[in-house]
Formats: C-alpha cells, structure tokens, sequence
C-alpha cells in the first residue's frame, strides 16, 4: 500500500488534507472512509482498515474534516452537517481526479454521516458503518455536563475523549434538524453494519436500530470484544478485511471505475485519462468507455489493451467494416470479414519498399479471413479492397498532431 497526500476544498474554500491509500495494483474500485467525531485520518484504525481494503485492491481515501487534525478551518463551526458537506465535497474530488466511490465507509459519528450523504452519491453501490448512532442526537450525551452552558451562553468548552474543544450552541440546533431514520429507509444501497456488543460510547442497541430500519441487502457483523475505537490492531484489520470482503461481491454490479460524465470530451470525439500509479489509463471513444493499459512487464497491469493495441484494433475493426460494405454493395455471398493484426517494429534497411532508409519503422501486418461463397477472383478484390479502408489511409497518408494546452 502507499499513501498520497491530497487537499481540497470544502463548500466554504477551506483546504481539507487528506491520505489516498493506493493499492499495488490499478485499483478495482474506490472507498471513501470517514473517521469518528473528534477523530483524524491518521486515527490506527482508519489506517488499518484502509491498510486491508488496498490489499484488496480497493483505494480508499480518508480526510480530516473541517477543523480536525491538518485540516482548514475552526472545529467550533462545525456540525454533523458539515460534516455531510465535507464528505460530499471529498466524493467530487475524487470523480474529478480518479474515480466515483463504489464504497463509502463511516466510523462511529462518521458513519452516520455516511448513511446521510449516501443518498447524493449515486456511484456508491455499498455503505458500511462502524459503532455507529443510529441517530446525529446520539452525541448530545458526549457534552450532557456542557450542554446548560452551551445553551445558555452559545459557547462551552467540551472535553471530548480526554481533549477539551471549544463548542458552539449551533451543533445542537444542527443536530435536532436531522432525521436519519428516513434516510436509512431510502438508502438503496448494500449495507454491511459493524458493531462491538460492548461498545460503550455508542451501545449495541444503535446497530439494532439501524438494522431494523434499514431494507435489504443488509448485513450485521458483530466485532465481538472491540471497543469503540478499534484500538487493537486485530479488531481494525478484521473489520477492514471482513468489508472488502463482503464489499466485493456488489462491486461486480457496480458502474465502472470510470463513468461517462467523469471524463469530458469537451469538442472533442475521444480523451484519455492516466492517474499516478500506473499506467491504466480511461478512456472516452465516440461517447463509450473503454481501458488502456500496459503489460506487466513494462510496468502496467494488463488490465486494458496498450495504445499499439488499440491502434491495430481501429485497423483490422476499420478494413473489417469496409470489406462487408463493399460485399453488401456487390451482393458477394460475405457471410463474415475476420481480421487479425499485429503490430511490430523492424529496421529500415530490412524494408525493400520503404522510404525511410534509417532507423526502425512501425509495421502492421493484415491477415483477411473470408468466410462465405466466393469466387477467387472476388477474394482478390477483396484483398485490394482492405487498402480502402480509411484508418489504413490514414496511417499511410500524411498526419499532423497539434497539441496544446487546455485552461487548468
């Protein structure tokens, strides 16, 4: 696994840092991961679950919401829905920089979070929660000696898991203002709920809360003798591996890692996008998306066609379409046009009939399968024919590339 240092923008112009866990491999899906109230992205837990999910092959990105750890902004101005706010704002920095989340992941208050934002973000295919309310007012006995204070003077200080933070009456009006249990009814997701029966900051009963109200799919997964935070390496890395797990069966289901609108074409008919990491790269070609790729032994993954592939592809797909227009404007008896192409390099000097006389020079070589009632002297039409096609035109006429860049 390695981690990239990322920031962005919350709704208020206010840089959030975050840590996107990348696995070895291009991954098979992304996961967005919401810590606990009061907690940040280097929490043990946090990085261990991520630590299991990349092993899995799934990238998660974790963050520091608005105020926490190296984030931007004052934690006394925060409530549960900026919370909701920051975590939407991380789902468009990922569309906009590698991929729509499969999987949004939430950790105590960060879960109930989740469930509230899953609703605006339609890549998801499966949430999990982790010691989670099955309420945003759960909370309020977190601060139940500050709360006279916090209402009467609008400001208290707050001694949350052993640290003091300065609160603002405002997080309680926020948080009357919520009614999750609505959005558990309408999730439409997976729902994978992890829970320590002796959890004793958020108790058990939450899970069976949640459990009821949520509609399948739906599972529970018990995290035996855990406690709230997960502070046993074991009870973190069993919860991250027990998700990917129960996570990689709705991925299949799942739109792939890159979608239509997160590519844009602009005015142009196709576009190419390679993230770090790899060289697996998306693509947009005549509005359908495909994947690029290397094989392993030059770095890639395999896991898409490399662009001299894609390239003998629109050859033989091109000379392909021409051979049967041509059948179908003589009436030939074409039952099907197969064509293979391969693609190589060779010395100049070893070319009789070309015109560069130094160097190495690109060489496709075309083989035509003609199935179907034809004369031999139709098949040799047919061979002249191949040359027609326009992509073959194309690599044998003169092409110019212009290049330049787009505004940032």
């Amino acid at each position: 696994m390695q981690n990239e240092k990322v920031t962005f923008e919350n709704d208020e112009g206010q840089a959030l840092s975050g840590l996107l866990a990348l696995p070895e491999t291009a991954p098979k899906a992304y996961a967005l991961f919401a810590h606990c109230f009061t907690c940040s992205k280097n929490l043990k837990a946090a990085t261990n679950i991520a630590r299991a999910l990349a092993d899995s092959g799934i990238a998660v990105l974790r963050f520091d919401f608005t105020g926490l750890g190296q984030s931007e902004g004052d934690f006394a101005d925060t409530n549960f829905s900026s919370n909701v706010s920051d975590l939407l704002a991380a789902v468009r920095f990922l569309e906009e920089n590698y991929a729509s989340p499969d999987i949004l992941v939430g950790h105590s208050l960060g879960g109930t979070a989740v469930l509230q934002a899953a609703a605006d973000v339609p890549s998801a295919v499966a949430v999990a929660t982790i010691g989670s309310p099955s309420d945003p007012e759960h909370v309020r006995h977190l601060f139940a000696d500050a709360e006279e204070a916090l209402r009467k003077e609008g400001i208290a200080e707050v001694n949350l898991g052993g640290r003091p933070f300065t609160m603002k009456r405002q997080f309680l009006d926020d948080l009357e203002r919520h009614e999750l249990p609505a959005a558990i009814k309408t999730l439409r997701k997976a729902l994978l709920i992890m829970h320590a029966p002796l959890d004793d900051i958020v108790e058990i009963d939450n899970a069976s809360a949640l459990f009821a109200r949520a509609l399948h799919p739906k599972s529970f997964i018990s995290l035996d003798k855990a406690d709230h935070l997960l502070t046993r390496e074991e009870d973190s890395l069993y919860a991250g591996h027990v998700l990917a797990a129960w996570a990689s069966r709705f991925l299949d289901s799942a739109p792939a890692v890159m979608e239509h609108g997160e590519l844009d074409t602009g005015d142009y008919e196709t576009a190419a996008r390679t993230h770090t990491g790899g060289f697996r790269t998306e693509v947009i070609a005549g509005g359908h998306a495909l994947v690029a790729d290397e094989p392993a032994t030059v770095g890639g993954t395999g896991e898409g066609p490399s662009p001299y592939d894609l390239l003998s592809a629109a050859l033989a797909a091109c000379t392909s379409m021409t051979l049967k227009m041509y059948a179908s404007h003589k009436k030939l008896d074409l039952e099907s046009a197969t064509v293979r192409v391969r693609h190589g390099k060779i010395h100049a000097q070893d070319c009789e009939d070309c015109e560069s006389a130094e160097g190495r020079i690109d060489q496709f070589e075309r083989e035509l399968s003609l199935a179907g009632t034809l004369t031999d002297e139709q098949r040799e039409r047919m061979l002249e024919i191949a040359d027609r096609c326009p992509v073959h035109r194309t690599l044998h006429g003169e092409v110019k590339v212009r290049t330049a860049l787009a505004d940032s």
